[in-house]
C-alpha cells in the first residue's frame, strides 16, 4: 500500500510551490473542492505560489480571470506561468514579418502567435494549392476544428512543405471526468509526428525551460534555491519528472491523472520518483 502524506506537513518546509493545474487546483467540475484554503494557508505563511500549465489555449489573462470568477482572487497573472509563453518568444524570434503560422486549435488559442505581431491561418481555412506565404505550424488545442477533415489537411500540408513545428501544448491526455480521460493535442501532435516521420519543436512540462521560466519569475519575488521549491502535479511524465531533472522536490498529487490504486504500479514501472506523495494539495483548515 502506497503511503502518503498530507500536503501541510510538506508545503510548510519550502519558501516558493510551483502547481500544476489540471488535476491540482482544477478538475473537470471546476475548483478542486476546499482548494481555497490551501492558498489562505500559503498566504498565511508567506510561501510563494506560482501556476504551472501546459494550457496554451487561452491567455494568462484568461487562465487567471478562470481562477477569480471562482473565488481565487489570489491567483493573478502574474502568478500564471503557459507553456504558450514559450510558444510565443519562439515565434517572435524565429519567423519574418509578413508570413503566416498554420495552427490547429481554437481562435482564441491563437493569442500567443498574434501577441508575437504575427499573421495566423486556421487550419480550416488553408488552401493547400497555395501555401507559399505558411511558414510555420503550431498544435495549440484539441478543440476548435473538424477532426474528421483538419487533421488530414494539417498532415498534408506538413508533407507538402517543410516548415518549423511547434507544440505548444506537450500534455498527451486530460481527464473528462473521474475515470476517463480525452485526447489532448500533444498526443494528436505525436500521431501526426509518427506518420509523418517528423520531429516537431515542443514546449511545456517536462522540458526544462518550462521549470526555468518558473524559476526566473520567482526569483523577481523573493531570493530562492531551487531545494527551496516544490513542484506539484498529478502526472509522472510531465509535472514529476521535469521537477525531478530540475532539481526541485516533487509531490505527486492523487486528486488528478494518477488514481490512488494505479500509483504504486505507475511509480514502480515508470522508475519516477516522486519525493511526496499527497491524497492531495488541500489544506484543511
Amino acid at each position: 500500500m502506497l503511503r502518503t502524506k498530507s500536503f501541510k506537513s510538506i508545503v510548510k518546509n519550502y519558501k516558493a510551490v510551483f502547481f500544476d493545474a489540471f488535476g491540482v487546483l482544477k478538475n473537470h467540475s471546476g475548483l478542486i473542492q476546499d482548494i481555497h484554503h490551501t492558498f489562505e494557508y500559503l498566504e498565511e505563511k508567506g510561501i510563494y505560489y506560482y501556476v504551472l500549465t501546459n494550457d496554451s489555449s487561452r491567455s494568462p489573462e484568461e487562465l487567471s480571470n478562470w481562477y477569480v470568477k471562482r473565488g481565487l482572487s489570489c491567483i493573478t497573472t502574474d502568478k500564471i506561468l503557459s507553456s504558450g509563453m514559450l510558444a510565443m518568444e519562439f515565434f517572435k524570434t524565429k519567423l519574418q514579418d509578413g508570413n503566416s503560422v498554420a495552427y490547429l486549435g481554437t481562435k482564441e488559442s491563437a493569442h500567443y502567435i498574434e501577441t508575437a505581431g504575427l499573421q495566423t491561418v486556421p487550419i480550416s481555412d488553408i488552401d493547400l494549392k497555395n501555401i507559399d506565404h505558411i511558414q510555420s505550424f503550431a498544435f495549440l488545442d484539441d478543440e476548435g476544428f473538424d477532426w474528421n477533415v483538419d487533421i488530414n489537411k494539417a498532415i498534408n500540408l506538413l508533407r507538402k512543405k517543410n516548415m518549423n513545428v511547434v507544440v505548444a501544448n506537450t500534455d498527451k491526455n486530460y481527464p473528462v471526468n473521474k475515470n476517463d480521460i480525452s485526447i489532448a493535442i500533444g498526443g494528436l501532435a505525436d500521431l501526426v509526428e509518427k506518420i509523418l516521420g517528423k520531429k516537431f519543436i515542443r514546449f511545456g512540462k517536462p522540458d526544462a525551460q518550462m521549470f526555468l521560466l518558473a524559476y526566473e519569475r520567482a526569483l523577481q519575488d523573493i531570493r530562492v534555491k531551487r531545494d527551496e521549491i516544490l513542484m506539484v502535479g498529478d502526472t509522472l511524465f510531465t509535472d514529476i519528472i521535469g521537477g525531478n531533472k530540475f532539481g526541485l522536490d516533487t509531490a505527486l498529487v492523487l486528486s488528478g491523472n494518477t488514481l490512488p490504486e494505479m500509483a504504486s504500479i505507475r511509480i514502480g514501472s515508470s522508475g519516477i520518483i516522486p519525493t511526496y506523495v499527497c491524497e492531495s494539495a488541500v489544506i484543511e483548515p
